[in-house]
């Protein structure tokens, strides 16, 4: 038998009153994809951080390739051949790509050697991004393909990924996943920290699951069904389900129209939709499908009331509440308590909002009910919001946003990190919104939840909104994410 890469044992972390992790236990095998999965607030990143020396554990050993390690930062990981692929983008976005690479890697900046140095290394394995270009100007994908670039950069041979394919397409997770794939064949290792199910099955050698700091399975991916993942996950519990009655109980009106609608790109370079026309009733689910960077985020901005259009109408019912993408930069200060990014994000509406003063009992009354209500793993609801896990940070956020009863919902990845319980209770209750006779406007990166969920999908692609055929499949929908005609279009 071969020597494990990395090995994690009787891993132990507690954050104050938190136990984030009980004794687990971890291998990671030379030459394979694993995936590890969990609940939100499991102990999934908590695990890969102490292996890439963010966290210090209480207790526990590791061993890289059969060697005792501790690595006690993230340079001593990468040191070991360990690099890490966060959940979240780290690049900084006034440098450009080149310079990201070179800051993670270590290179000198020598201009055109490290231009070089840096297309030799996208051409190895695939992943092509400009290194002139800026990467706060990059779109979603391209942040993506340069976080797993400085990984790659480093000499890596232990890949941690958390959560990579979140953000992205179909096709663009497919390639994601390949060039994982070659990685390992090649003499890689790597770790995918997932809560997509059917990717797990499909990509890893071995699968791993923890619930509430514990590993409760560990196998062949070959073995497993997705019931047998989401029972070792969730325990015998059932999931929510998103199922809703399909009339709705409020008026049947139209609460969302857009009709000839012309909106500039974020950046103010160019239109990012052109003409387009929509109309959401009271009781609808609309699904949006789309690639980064078609336009799709400016529309569900001018929907909110975020942007305003160049040309053309608009006109949404309100109150409308707004579910960001980005939970850390938009959703949430990571410095203040649950309470005080629940007071900011709904401001004067408020019900604890007494003419000039805020009843902050009744509001941190009003907070710990949310945390029952959604179930989000926290001590309380002063806890500070950087001290979640990534999924409990984004049900805050969703619980926040529905808390007032909005006629109109518009939601960017709503899901986006959430394990199948937490992302079924998340549709569960946008769908009972829209039975009470709201409108729900949702952008997914997933097309699978788009297809399953929504009422009906709409594609925008190249600046322009087409509806999908009401019985399209997968394949009809991202092709036209690609820019292909409607079925039955001139």
């Amino acid at each position: 038998m071969s020597t494990p890469a990395l090995e994690l044992r009787g891993i132990v972390k507690r954050f104050g009153p938190v136990q984030a992790l009980r004794g687990a236990d971890f291998t990671l095998a030379a030459g394979e994809v694993h995936a590890l999965l969990g609940e939100n607030g499991a102990g999934k990143s908590t695990l890969m951080h102490v292996a890439y020396g963010l966290i210090r554990p209480d207790a526990g050993t590791i061993a890289v390739r059969g060697r005792p390690a501790f690595p006690r930062s993230p340079r001593d990981a990468r040191r070991l051949g360990i690099g890490m692929v966060h959940q979240h983008f780290t690049s900084v976005p006034a440098l450009s790509v080149a310079e990201n690479i070179a800051l993670a890697a270590g290179w000198p900046v020598r201009p055109k050697a490290l231009q070089s140095r840096v297309l030799a290394l996208m051409d190895r394995v695939g992943l092509a991004v400009k290194p002139e270009t800026r990467a706060g100007a990059l779109t979603v994908v391209a942040k993506q393909r340069l976080e797993i670039l400085k990984a790659l950069a480093t000499d890596a041979t232990i890949l941690l990924l958390d959560e990579p394919t979140a953000v992205l397409p179909p096709s663009e997770a497919d390639e994601l996943l390949r060039i994982v794939r070659e990685f390992a064949r090649g003499g890689g290792s790597a770790v995918l920290i997932t809560h997509k199910l059917e990717e797990a099955l499909r990509a890893a050698d071995t699968v791993t699951a923890l619930r509430a700091g514990r590993v409760t399975l560990t196998g062949s991916a070959a073995t497993q069904t997705r019931h047998s993942l989401t029972r070792a996950m969730i325990g015998d519990g059932e999931v929510a389900q998103s199922s809703r009655p399909r009339a709705p109980t409020g008026d049947p009106h139209t609460l969302v129209r857009c009709e000839m609608l012309d909106l500039s790109r974020e950046d103010g370079r160019g239109l990012a939709l052109r003409g387009a026309s929509l109309a959401v009733a009271a009781g609808e689910v609309v699904g949006v499908a789309a690639v980064e960077g078609n336009g799709q985020r400016e529309l569900l901005r001018a929907i909110a009331g975020l942007a305003r259009p160049l040309r053309g109408r608009l006109e949404v019912v309100g109150p409308v509440a707004f579910i960001p993408e980005d939970r850390s930069t938009e959703g949430l200060i990571a410095e203040l308590g649950l309470t005080e990014n629940v007071v900011l994000g709904l401001g004067r509406a408020a019900a604890w909002v007494r003419g000039p003063r805020l009843d902050w009992t009744a509001a941190r009354d009003r907070t710990a009910a949310l945390i029952d209500q959604f179930g989000i793993r926290a001590p309380g609801p002063e806890t500070p919001a950087g001290a979640l896990s990534g999924g409990n940070q984004q049900k805050i956020v969703v619980a926040r946003a529905l808390e007032l009863l909005p006629r109109v919902i518009v939601a960017e990845n709503p899901t986006r990190g959430l394990d199948i319980q937490a992302a079924g209770e998340v549709w569960r209750r946008l769908g009972a919104a829209a039975a009470d006779g709201g409108a729900v406007i949702v952008y997914s990166s997933d097309l699978d939840e788009i297809l399953e969920r929504a009422d009906r999908t709409i594609v925008v692609a190249g600046g322009t909104v087409t509806p999908a055929p009401g019985d399209a499949g997968k394949a009809e929908v991202g092709a036209m994410m690609l820019g292909a005609p409607a079925r039955g279009a001139p």
